[in-house]
């Protein structure tokens, strides 16, 4: 790890290198979503630190879309899945076929074996499919009979979830969702980004007008250069402190040890690093700051804190708690 002010010049040339595609594919997208720029950097940020991504919102609010313009911006496999109660493992992963010809199962590979995954209203889909799903997300690999087969890179899950039509739905499970980095809610535009949309969109056959500027050689790269972004220990012990003062809040002097009912995990500790590193690389940085840190903190600790009843009672939510934890944990 670099620890002179050579080394972290040294890693920011080769940021400012690295990173102008990643410009180029925010440009490319903008052409097409209106505003949503917290959505965007986020689902990038993602995207460098090989993360998967839980995407929730009422519909119409362009989720699929924001999806479908970041695989045309990459010259890579995309595969659109839509789940529905009666989706089976099969469908997802691909099964055995048999041969008449030499009497011999052979493997019929599903969808999932592509490089970026939407998972279109994931809350749709039966406990039997969202754990087939869960074994490629989390091993990057899938099972087929007696076989395994390695997953291609890279790889990523973009999961939508419709958060106020429950019937007919299956809940997903707290483990499952802590599989996904980064949850992002993507909220309702601004006037004048309505006004905006409609401009653009506002035909019979509105067109994803999206050249691909990116090869997945470049993610794999871009990813190496992340991996070596200089985060000082301070910082390293402030996302620590982070995570753990949403399972303990009353070490750190908060308020709310009534509305916490499970904390983040260690995964939430892993995916603030990464993810603050990704975010200084957008941001054409080779060193991580504190802001990098908050920047991505509610997305990925949003779905990791499970609140209590009490805290229901009294209309809080997780983001209260998170939003808590950021405003009173010293910032070094």
């Amino acid at each position: 790890m670099p620890t002179t002010e050579l080394d972290v010049k040294h890693i920011g040339d080769q940021v400012a290198t690295a990173s102008e595609p990643f410009r180029r594919l925010l440009d490319q997208m903008h052409r097409v979503i209106v505003g949503q720029d917290d959505l965007l950097q986020h689902m990038l940020v993602g995207l460098l630190s090989n993360g998967h991504m839980l995407i929730e919102g009422v519909p119409g609010l362009a989720k699929t879309t924001a999806v479908a313009c970041l695989a045309r911006g990459i010259n890579t496999g995309f595969q659109r899945l839509q789940f529905t109660p009666d989706l089976l493992p099969a469908d997802l992963i691909g099964t055995l076929i048999f041969r008449p010809t030499d009497g011999q199962f052979v493997v019929q590979k599903g969808p999932i074996f592509s490089n970026i995954i939407l998972a279109d209203e994931i809350n749709r889909a039966p406990a039997k499919v969202q754990s087939a799903l869960l074994e490629a997300m989390q091993e990057r690999q899938v099972t087929i009979g007696k076989e395994t087969f390695k997953l291609d890179e890279p790889f990523l899950v973009l999961a939508t979830q419709n958060p106020i039509e429950q019937e007919g739905t299956y809940p997903l499970p707290e483990a499952q969702v802590d599989r996904f980095m980064l949850k992002l809610v993507v909220r309702y535009p601004s006037k004048h980004e309505e006004r905006d949309i409609l401009d653009r969109m506002a035909f019979t056959a509105p067109t994803l007008d999206i050249d691909p500027v990116m090869s997945p050689r470049d993610i794999v790269d871009a990813r190496s250069v992340v991996d070596e972004i200089y985060i000082d220990d301070k910082i390293k012990d402030y996302i620590v402190d982070l995570t753990f003062a949403t399972r303990d809040p009353g070490a750190f002097d908060l308020p709310i040890g009534d509305w916490v009912q499970y904390g983040s995990s260690p995964r939430a500790t892993l995916a603030l690093t990464v993810g603050a590193k990704a975010s200084a690389f957008l941001a054409g940085r080779g060193y991580v700051t504190p802001q990098d840190v908050k920047t991505i903190a509610m997305e990925v600790l949003r779905h990791r804190v499970i609140i209590t009843y009490e805290a229901e009672a009294e209309e809080k939510t997780s983001e209260d708690v998170v939003q808590t934890v950021l405003d009173h944990v010293p910032v070094p």
